[in-house]
């Protein structure tokens, strides 16, 4: 393991936060990407928009398939309280956008009542002083306490042993399987579902009995234009060996990867392409193509692509979680969580916006049919959950989901991921060797490490 103590940073009298609030009182912060809902288009803070005493102003990231299962839950909201004004959603870019929006509408005191992040990306909002605290008595405001939820999950939430998040699920990085080529190769168990794979020997064997079976590889997974899903697939294996240290600590400030077992880990998985096991390069949407029409036994993903498997005509697909190769289980995931942005509020809209968030996780179903796994125990503790096919049976991934370490730089969509998961990608590509990238990680890393939090 190697660890470089962090450059101190410059501490000026007027920090960017100052600047960002003084900045904001003249100007504006942007447009609305999408927006679900009734009424004006724009949410609080970005133009001013006055709203009807009662209104639940609310932003997200959600597109695609998660987007239309919100759409469905924020209706029901509506529903229950009887008023399509009671209200206000505003759907932003995913990724780094959506995240300046939050932080600069919460510095320029217009945020939301409710938004959503990433717990990857929640505890650097909780650095900046940005999100209410979620204590007992704010979760008792809707019947709630942290017992309710995911134990890991909630962990994740915490920011210097404080809750600053409510987790609505867990999405890890899971495996697909084209059911019909896995029969042929001899993979399925008595019941139709994919035997156990445990140990590296027997990953392998059976890759190479899915690339027999279907004329082309054992599995794919998106190893160009897509970085996130490199870092992912990196981290997945890495986090399962004895070992292991996360890449950075101290809250970024120190880069404290394992160089030895990060190429180790590299060259493994180049060894599954250079065996003819996987393809070399490949994006998402070939990825999935592959084992769509039967030229795969295997896809890797993060589970939120069961809407566009359910969507293929005859497709005959099972899921299930990331095998253990190595020595303990882990698979890379996050959680998409509730938070409360930094504003005055008084106790009736306090209670509005948990009331809120209360609908959402009642409706946790509707959401776990789009492949997430419900952190709210009543909703993954009952027998409806218990037997959704084929989501119900990575479930025990959230139990030893690996997260993003925290820092300002990291998280889902971030430069973290960005930098990692573009260098891993070379690897897989066979354009550069294991111990260089590994090298070219530190370095990156290191330097992120050095620059100061602009928030």
């Amino acid at each position: 393991m190697n660890s470089h103590p962090p450059t101190p940073r410059a501490r000026g009298a007027l920090s960017r936060r100052n600047l960002l609030r003084g900045g904001l009182a003249a100007g504006g912060l942007g447009a609305v990407a999408a927006t679900s809902g009734c009424g004006s288009p724009l949410a609080a803070g970005l133009a001013g928009t006055q709203l009807n005493p009662g209104t639940v102003t609310f932003w997200n990231l959600f597109g695609g398939g998660d987007g239309a299962r919100l759409q469905l839950m924020l209706d029901e909201y509506r529903r229950q309280q009887g008023s399509t004004e009671s209200l206000q959603a505003a759907t932003f870019a995913w990724g780094n956008p959506y995240y300046t929006k939050v932080s600069l509408a919460t510095l320029g005191n217009k945020p939301p009542d409710v938004a959503v992040a990433h717990l990857t990306r929640a505890s650097n909002l909780a650095a900046a002083g940005l999100l209410a605290p979620i204590t007992d008595d704010v979760l008792a405001l809707a019947g709630l306490a942290s017992s309710d939820f995911n134990e890991r999950a909630w962990e994740a939430s915490k920011f210097e042993g404080q809750a600053y998040a409510i987790p609505l699920d867990t999405h890890p990085w899971v495996l697909f399987f084209n059911a019909d080529v896995c029969q042929a190769a001899g993979l399925l168990g008595p019941d139709g579902e994919l035997a156990p794979i445990e140990g590296l020997e027997a990953w392998e064997a059976a890759l190479t009995a899915g690339k027999e079976a279907s004329g082309g590889f054992g599995a794919t997974t998106a190893t160009v234009a897509d970085d996130s899903n490199n870092w992912r697939f990196f981290n997945t294996v890495y986090s399962q060996r004895e070992g292991n240290t996360p890449l950075i600590d101290d809250e970024g400030l120190s880069v404290t990867m394992n160089d030895e077992l990060a190429v180790d880990t590299l060259a493994t998985m180049r060894s599954w392409v250079e065996k003819g096991l996987m393809p070399a390069t490949v994006d998402t949407p070939g990825a999935e193509t592959l084992m769509f029409t039967g030229k795969s036994a295997f896809f890797m993903n993060g589970e939120w692509e069961v809407t566009t498997a359910q969507s293929i005509e005859g497709l005959n697909f099972g899921m299930t979680a990331f095998p253990t190769l190595f020595d303990r289980p882990a698979a890379h995931a996050d959680s998409h969580a509730f938070v409360l942005p930094r504003m005055e509020r008084d106790d009736a809209q306090l209670e509005r916006a948990m009331g809120f968030v209360k609908s959402l996780l009642d409706q946790g179903m509707t959401w776990a049919e789009g492949g997430h796994i419900p952190t709210y125990l009543p909703t993954f503790e009952s027998s409806e959950y218990q037997q959704l096919e084929p989501m119900s049976n990575y479930a025990d991934a959230a139990s030893y989901a690996s997260y993003d370490p925290p820092a300002w730089y990291s998280g889902s969509g971030s430069n973290f991921e960005t930098v990692t998961g573009a260098t891993i990608g070379l690897v897989q590509q066979g354009l550069t060797k294991p111990a260089d990238a590994v090298a070219g990680i530190r370095a990156a890393l290191e330097n992120y490490a050095k620059t100061a939090n602009p928030l």
